[in-house]
């Protein structure tokens, strides 16, 4: 007999957080496998998605968020867990969610200690190495960290009052976007769009040989190094954290010294910070209410769900991506769908009260133990 769970979608609770981990149209696709589909009053407004759209879809609707813990054994989030849900854990429940746990040691011990199984989007992989969880929010990331940081440099805003794109006769703005990835590709697109002067760095010289062909020589690309970091740092009026370490803390490549010598009003963009971020000066995270501060005359923005900021948009791209991962989660036990599919395994990282992830173990300082099956 095919498997049947109740699927839970609770209301995002994260500041300024308007994405929805299911549309309308995924409760659709679980309620005809047969699966009962739970979400929270509201969950998916900030989407423009109403409850009626999901009612019509065969979801239930419930009150709140208590209501959606207690009654789901899968739950479908976009954000971490907050410590205010910590309460709702219980032992043989599954959340699916971005969990970030490298950056956030007091969530990895309340996952541990109440018995949940945690599968992270962003540590689900594929053999080649492909992040298909992660890569469409670093997509919307990567492009609005130039919007963001373009907004930013308006002295108004408190950057340098210069114009990304420039004008004739006046050079335009440096872009600088360490690391190549997805954010980075996607962020150098949106620069080089707007006229920019750009410069990516990267520690593969095979990615950026993969990048000076895309561009077409319309980008700088350079090896990393901290001789070509802080150089690239010192010149930049924009300078965008693009780096990322699988399940790990993102390494710390651009020093308190690197922004020192940075141009006063010059802008930080560091989109890594929900891996604990890869600029030094970046000691907290921000929100969209009050995304940046100033840290020896720079100003650095260190919003920690940047895609929230464009709710439609983003919760469409990622639940393109996770529902056929839900809806293999929801008809498969974890043992049995870990097993089948290699990309879920790897996105395990909580389970029997285990770390099963090497990185989010080193980085939080617990033991790591592979996933049982």
């Amino acid at each position: 007999m095919a498997r049947k769970v109740t699927v839970g979608v609770p209301r995002e609770v994260k500041d300024s957080e308007f994405r929805v981990a299911l549309t309308p149209a995924g409760a659709h696709v679980l309620a005809k496998a047969g699966h009962r589909v739970v979400v929270q009053a509201g969950a998916g407004e900030g989407s423009g998605f109403s409850d009626e759209a999901y009612r019509r879809e065969g979801a239930v609707i419930v009150a709140d968020a208590a209501d959606v813990w207690s009654q789901a054994d899968l739950v479908v989030k976009v954000k971490e867990p907050l410590e205010q849900e910590f309460r709702y854990f219980r032992g043989g429940m599954t959340i699916f969610a971005y969990l970030h746990l490298a950056a956030a040691p007091r969530l990895a011990k309340a996952m541990l200690e109440s018995g949940v199984t945690g599968v992270a989007y962003e540590t689900v992989q594929l053999p080649s190495g492909a992040l298909p969880l992660l890569a469409p929010m670093s997509e919307v990331a990567g492009r609005m960290s130039v919007q963001v940081g373009a907004q930013f440099l308006e002295a108004f805003c408190g950057g340098r009052g210069v114009l990304l794109g420039g004008v004739p006769g006046v050079p335009p703005a440096d872009v600088v976007i360490v690391g190549g990835g997805v954010v980075g590709l996607n962020a150098a697109k949106i620069a080089v769009g707007m006229g920019a002067s750009v410069t990516v760095i990267d520690k593969s010289a095979e990615r950026l040989r993969y990048l000076d062909d895309v561009f077409g020589g319309r980008v700088t690309t350079l090896m990393s190094n901290p001789h070509h970091i802080a150089a690239a740092a010192r010149r930049a009026d924009l300078l965008i954290g693009a780096v990322l370490v699988p399940g790990a803390r993102a390494p710390r490549l651009v020093t308190e010294a690197m922004v020192r010598s940075m141009k006063k009003g010059a802008v930080i963009v560091d989109v890594a910070v929900d891996q604990g971020g890869s600029v030094e000066t970046v000691d907290r995270a921000t929100t969209h209410r009050d995304p940046v501060y100033v840290k020896h005359g720079v100003v650095h923005y260190a919003v920690a769900n940047i895609p929230g900021a464009v709710p439609r948009t983003s919760t469409l791209a990622l639940t393109n991506a996770t529902l056929p991962y839900v809806l293999e989660l929801a008809d498969k036990e974890i043992a049995d769908a870990a097993r089948d599919n290699p990309a879920l395994r790897s996105g395990v990282n909580v389970h029997r009260r285990m770390i099963c992830h090497p990185a989010v173990a080193e980085a939080v300082g617990l033991p790591y133990a592979p996933p049982p099956f």
